[in-house]
């Protein structure tokens, strides 16, 4: 059996090689410069999955399709960092008694950047574009409720020119927070009519919201354009900034290698990039800025799909788990940035997470073996691999590139680990559109991603029946009962409650194995002032300016 010390040793190596590969890029950490045009802010991004048709705000499930489009589109309400609601598109609500009815009064002097005017005909418009089956939603209208079978959106309906209500069929707690995210923003209802088979792949004149930046330019792969909407005068309630933005124009260079964000920034060539690697974090150097967010939601998670060869039995889930020496890999490869995971739902998600799982199961390869020998995975094969009736214990995981430096040190991590049980892992690494043909289709044994969500209900789209990112396969009508019940009720404490029941599920049936609480790592220059980030960590360029002062 592989001992501890020869675990850390390979563990080192890997960080080492990630950190090498940070610096291919060939850029030292010098003092940036101030961008040549002062009101001009260029950011690195990572923006791989994008040109995939991702454009689309009511239809990408990806969460940097809410990174880029945040700037040109705005939510009803905006969500303070204490979690509480404060006015935006809308200048207040009211939530019946039953929990059945969203009413919003809206703002009459907003405009679309095609000189649309929004009112409740275009919010109407909006919601019947997400469940419209030709948008092939699938957050979004996760968000709104809506399903098309067993959903609880019941339409919107247009009470006067400022003043639409949002019906339920049964009471919808999470729905507040749900329109504050970008992914409930607002076409021009004239681009919903005139270009609604554009929208997933986006573009000037494509992508008109009523944000304070306008898309300009696009080049798939390449960059993404913003100017200022100079018309805009109508920031969320509290705003430090009112009128146009300060920064003219804004620049999403999209470079999905993490080193060559890292050079980009480093080199001057970007006075912001995101999603940094915790290993090139000490590498940047103090004339940056670094904002670390743990995020909330659905840490990164190996789901294992019930439905679907080995993981079907039990004992196999659970030897998975108790083979992996899941923290010392976390240390290792996130040098201090990121934590171990403990539960499927991260510790920054607000009332729901159960703190009582915490160091509640280790590696432990003599249980995993034992329990894959109870299941009849006895015999050995001439690679040393389990077998049963002359069939390999084999799972095939599946995964979109790019894959991040550190998931793929993760996976190595688990592929090494299992293997020393007989375990085998086989790695299936595709393109997006390829990736998900596979997943719809559930036809794989083990994928893996991390889903950010402010909302404990992120858990309905992974774990409920009929839910879209149900990765795992899992329908079991305790978990939907559960799931339900959580949405039906408004009151913190019964939700947090019904959502550590759900933990805890997991806890004994294994289908989700979480890995790591993902952290949202940003770098820029200290010129930059007034930046602000929102609940994921992501940068919010509105109040933010530019100065030249080193």
């Amino acid at each position: 059996m592989r001992t501890r010390a020869h675990s850390t040793s390979r563990l080192r190596a890997a960080a080492a090689v990630i950190a090498a590969i940070a610096l291919v890029s060939g850029c030292a950490a010098t003092s940036p410069n101030a961008p040549a045009n002062a009101n001009t802010l260029t950011y690195a991004i990572n923006g791989g999955t994008l040109s995939g048709g991702k454009m689309d705000i009511h239809s990408s499930a990806f969460q940097v399709t809410a990174l880029v489009m945040r700037n040109s589109f705005d939510s009803l309400v905006y969500e303070k960092a204490d979690g509480s609601f404060v006015p935006w598109l809308a200048t207040s609500w009211q939530i019946s008694d039953d929990g059945l009815h969203y009413t919003f009064d809206l703002r009459g002097d907003v405009t679309f950047h095609d000189g649309e005017p929004f009112n409740a005909e275009a919010v109407k418009a909006n919601f019947e574009h997400v469940v419209a089956p030709e948008t092939a939603s699938a957050d979004a209208a996760s968000l709104i409720g809506y399903a098309e079978t067993g959903g609880f959106y019941a339409g919107t309906e247009v009470i006067d020119e400022f003043t639409v209500r949002v019906n339920f069929s049964q009471p919808y707690a999470p729905f507040l927070q749900a329109v504050s995210t970008a992914k409930l923003g607002f076409y021009s209802p004239a681009t919903l009519r005139d270009n609604a088979a554009q929208l997933s792949a986006g573009g000037p004149g494509i992508s008109v919201g009523t944000g304070p930046y306008v898309l300009s330019e696009y080049t798939p792969d390449q960059s993404i354009v913003f100017t200022a909407n100079e018309n805009y005068d109508w920031a969320p309630e509290g705003s430090s900034h009112q009128g146009a933005p300060a920064i003219d124009t804004l620049e999403f260079r999209i470079l999905p290698e993490s080193s060559v964000r890292t050079g980009a920034l480093t080199s001057g060539q970007a006075q912001i990039a995101s999603d940094i690697t915790p290993n090139t974090v000490s590498q940047i150097g103090d004339d940056f800025s670094i904002q670390n967010v743990t995020m909330p939601g659905l840490p990164y998670t190996l789901f294992l799909n019930e439905a679907h060869g080995v993981f079907a039995d039990e004992n196999v889930r659970r030897a998975f788990a108790l083979g992996v020496d899941i923290g010392p890999a976390v240390e290792t490869i996130y040098q201090g940035q990121a934590e171990r995971a403990w539960s499927i739902l991260s510790p920054a998600t607000p009332n729901s997470y159960d703190p009582s799982l915490e160091d509640s199961w280790a590696f432990d390869p003599d249980q995993a073996n034992a329990l894959l020998d109870a299941s009849g995975w006895t015999e050995r094969d001439s690679e040393g691999y389990r077998t049963k009736g002359g069939a390999r214990l084999s799972a095939q995981w599946l995964a979109y590139t790019p894959v991040s430096d550190a998931n793929a040190s993760l996976g190595d991590v688990v592929q090494s680990d299992l293997r020393d049980i007989g375990f085998e892992i086989v790695r299936d690494n595709r393109e997006i559109a390829q990736y998900y043909e596979a997943f719809d289709a559930r036809d794989y044994d083990l994928s893996d991603w991390s889903f950010p969500s402010v909302d404990a209900d992120v858990l309905r789209a992974h774990l409920h029946s009929g839910g879209y990112k149900n990765g795992s396969s899992t329908a079991d009508p305790v978990v939907d009962q559960l799931l339900d019940d959580a949405i039906a009720t408004s009151d913190p404490t019964e939700r947090e409650a019904l959502y550590q029941q759900l933990q805890q599920w997991n806890a004994t049936h294994v289908v989700m194995v979480p890995i790591t609480v993902p952290t949202a790592i940003t770098a820029y220059i200290k010129t930059i002032e007034n930046l602000s980030f929102d609940l994921y960590g992501q940068p919010l360029f509105y109040e933010a300016s530019l100065t030249t002062a080193p």
